[in-house]
């Protein structure tokens, strides 16, 4: 059967049944019996496929029907990507003909409340996925209700969030991130340079209008490949970032830990690190929600198999 169906050409595929045959085989010789004048490019190709390594032998069947896969599924869905761009010309056109004026590709919203009306009346109509980079995990903006959203979560709404690691200092923005994270708006943290970008269904992005002054408003920015390239580049960070369960112990979490195991009571394990009893029940409390975990022997288990004690 051949291999054509995985994306292997006719020589590509010759080669690797070659290579598996006789591993580490010399490239000469294997051009010669398989009568195959190019076959060092046909070998290159084939390590960029990561089929071959570089002492020539080829990857194991199983292994390497499992890449062929994996590769023609991301390139498949590329193709469905770029197809569904048809629907966006489609709303175009149809808003084009509604209004008898061209449909602006890149609108400035001067009105912070405006833009978060709009995504939510786009994802009320689709809550089909959302993307999120944004500076702090509480939104600060006057009159801000983040129950509209919370419903949206609750039909099946995919979202994801992603913010500044030090905005975790604030145990406020912390309480809050962990909370939508429970119910779906699933957060991380980055260490990364951050500026407001929000991303509607990989169609519509917007993006604050004037970096320097939050009050200017966004731009709303519907041209295809500005915002193919902004889902992009929200990929690879959110792929880079952790998630909060992820994340070391600040100090003062290690100091409690610590002093849990070390100590018969809270009165002595607060007094060792020098804070008040009700703190340091605070701060156990914090830990074994953070390890799910329902007893502080069962904390203690779990913090030695992450590695934290």
């Amino acid at each position: 059967m051949s291999m054509a169906s995985l994306g292997l050409t006719a020589e590509q595929e010759r080669l690797y049944r070659y290579l598996l045959r006789h591993p580490r085989a010399d490239p000469e010789a294997a051009g010669a019996e398989l009568v195959m004048p190019g076959v060092r490019l046909v070998l290159a190709e084939l390590r960029s496929l990561e089929l071959v390594d570089g002492t020539l032998t080829a990857l194991p069947p199983a292994a390497a029907i499992d890449v062929l896969v994996r590769r023609r599924i991301e390139q498949t869905q590329r193709q469905l990507t770029e197809l569904t761009l048809a629907w966006d010309v489609l709303t175009e056109l149809t808003e084009e003909h509604r209004s008898g004026r061209p449909v602006q590709l890149v609108e400035h919203i001067p009105e912070g409340a405006a833009v978060t009306r709009r995504m939510r009346t786009m994802l009320a109509a689709d809550p089909g996925e959302f993307a999120h980079l944004k500076i702090s995990a509480i939104n600060a903006s006057p009159g801000y209700d983040d129950r509209p959203f919370r419903r949206l979560l609750a039909r099946g709404l995919r979202s994801r969030t992603l913010f500044p690691a030090d905005t975790l200092e604030n145990r406020d923005e912390e309480s809050h991130a962990r909370t939508l994270h429970a119910l779906g708006d699933l957060h991380r943290v980055t260490t990364e340079p951050v500026r407001h970008l929000a991303i509607v269904n990989r169609t519509i992005a917007f993006v604050q209008a004037d970096p320097a002054r939050a009050s200017a408003g966004a731009l709303q920015i519907r041209q295809p490949g500005v915002v193919m390239m902004l889902a992009d580049v929200f990929d690879g960070m959110w792929a880079r970032a952790r998630d909060l369960d992820d994340l070391p112990l600040s100090p003062i979490e290690q100091q409690v830990l610590h002093a849990l195991t070390r100590h018969d009571n809270d009165e002595a394990a607060a007094r060792s690190i020098s804070v008040s009893v009700r703190k340091f029940r605070a701060h156990v409390a914090e830990l074994m929600a953070r390890l799910d975990a329902a007893t502080r022997f069962q904390a203690a288990l779990r913090a030695k198999e992450r590695g934290w004690l």
